[in-house]
């Protein structure tokens, strides 16, 4: 099998996985969608209020469901000796492994991405601001993917890793929300959100080119 049709079978093997264990794709939606819901009981009917901090709203909801669907990436590989088998593999370890990252992202990422400008709606945030939002949310959740996937490599032997892998991988997750969540409320005001689009797709490229190396080795760890 050529490297690329190997690339496009794990995809696709993680992807009718996910379809049969439905729980995967909605446990992290229903998630996101709850915790923005709460927001607004929790707050009362203050609509100027939730319109400026609507930003943060969605993109610390969709970091929190990033992380409650990232135990799932490698476990139930770990659990069945999929993921050994996976490390046999003739063809490199970096690229099968960016391939299970981006099944993880359209298995988890892509349905908040879509359910995102109907919560942003409710919250009241400006129909200006949506195109940003979504722009955001298409080049952050990758990289919560990726450097999530560097946490569960280090932590997917150990019995009880979510406590461990949370600290791992929550402070690299700060800049992510800070320039996605500045572009969004400076989209809302009218002002020009260049730089932090810019920075964002500059942390997505880095992401994209380092992470699945420090994966590949941690996996090769965690099975030896």
């Amino acid at each position: 099998m050529s490297l690329s049709r190997a690339f496009f079978a794990v995809i696709r093997r993680d992807l009718v996985l996910a379809l049969r264990r439905r729980s995967e794709i909605a446990n992290p939606l229903l998630f996101f969608i709850l915790v923005i819901t709460l927001f607004p009981l929790g707050i009362g009917a203050q609509p100027h209020l939730l319109q400026a901090i609507a930003p943060g709203i969605i993109w610390v909801s969709a970091l929190l469901a990033a992380m409650l669907s990232l135990d799932s990436l490698f476990r139930s590989d770990f659990d069945d000796g999929s993921l050994e088998q996976m490390l046999l593999s003739p063809h490199p370890t970096t690229v099968l492994v960016l391939a299970k990252i981006i099944a993880h992202w359209l298995v988890t990422g892509l349905p908040l991405l879509i359910v995102a400008p109907l919560l942003a709606v409710f919250l009241g945030m400006p129909n200006h601001s949506l195109g940003t939002l979504l722009l955001t949310l298409l080049l952050g959740t990758p990289v919560l993917s990726l450097i999530g996937a560097v946490g569960v490599a280090l932590t997917v032997g150990l019995r009880r890793g979510g406590m461990i892998l949370s600290l791992l991988v929550l402070p690299l997750y700060v800049p992510v929300l800070i320039f996605a969540g500045n572009a969004v409320q400076m989209a809302g005001s009218g002002l020009p959100v260049d730089a932090q689009i810019n920075i964002l797709i500059a942390i997505l490229l880095m992401a994209l080119v380092l992470a699945p190396l420090p994966v590949a080795a941690a996996l090769k760890m965690s099975i030896h």
